[in-house]
């Protein structure tokens, strides 16, 4: 694990905006993650930070939602990317505040597994000298990672939806490796996962969103380590319970 500076991280706090209106009723409002971001904030730590929880738990929903308060296309991209498929995603974003740390230049990108094929298309119809053609000519794992190493690069605030969907295990260990080198770098990386090897890198944060709302755990607590663990080690036993 390479060392990190706690002090200049780039984006210190969300919170919901005074002068933003809610309907408490809404879909999103009710996950009780996003319920708790909305009353006490959030403090976003310095090195990678890891959402984790089940499909529901609002892990999406509280990513792409910091993406649009910092500016950046919800459906990925920078602050400047000029792209949208379907608007799907909640309206936190226009609702919370950004508590960033002053000084320095941050760069900032959002990579969203499920909407690359969009941001690839979007990437490649660029004018100019642009080195982004030709993602589409690659497979989408090999994309993905291509896109990651041109636009996570200097010292930023970078976010990721579910990196883990078109990578390979070696690959994953690739972005795992990647992500400690931003760390060590002095950027913030916040990553939405299902992934138990990611999770695993030392010293990164891991925040779990269920009914509870948000609390900070350890890998080795997580439901996801326990269940693939049990699996791998007996397979039959999660096939015979699902009648396979």
């Amino acid at each position: 694990m390479r060392s990190r500076t706690d002090g200049s991280r780039p984006i210190r706090r969300v919170e919901l905006d005074a002068e933003a209106e809610i309907d408490r009723s809404a879909w999103w409002a009710r996950i009780p993650a996003v319920r708790a971001v909305l009353e006490h904030g959030l403090n976003i730590p310095a090195g990678v930070t890891f959402l984790v929880g089940e499909n529901g738990s609002g892990k999406s929903t509280l990513v792409e939602a910091l993406a649009a308060a910092h500016g950046l296309n919800p459906e990925g991209g920078s602050r400047g990317a000029m792209h949208s498929t379907r608007v799907t995603e909640s309206p936190l974003g226009s609702a919370l505040r950004v508590i960033r740390t002053p000084g320095r230049r941050v760069d900032a990108y959002f990579l969203r597994a499920e909407t690359t094929h969009g941001l690839y298309t979007y990437l490649e119809s660029l004018p100019g000298d642009n080195p982004d053609r030709g993602l589409h000519e690659q497979s989408h794992g090999e994309g993905f990672l291509e896109l990651l190493e041109r636009k996570f690069r200097r010292y930023g605030f970078y976010l990721m939806d579910e990196p883990e969907a078109p990578l390979s295990f070696t690959s994953t260990l690739g972005l795992l490796s990647r992500l400690d080198d931003l760390r060590a770098d002095g950027s913030q990386v916040v990553v939405a996962t299902h992934s138990p090897l990611l999770t695993a890198l030392p010293g990164a944060t891991i925040l779990e969103l269920g009914p509870h709302g948000i609390r900070r755990t350890e890998w080795a607590d997580l439901d996801i380590v326990a269940n693939w663990r049990g699996f791998l080690d007996s397979p039959q036993t999660f096939l015979r319970h699902l009648g396979v």
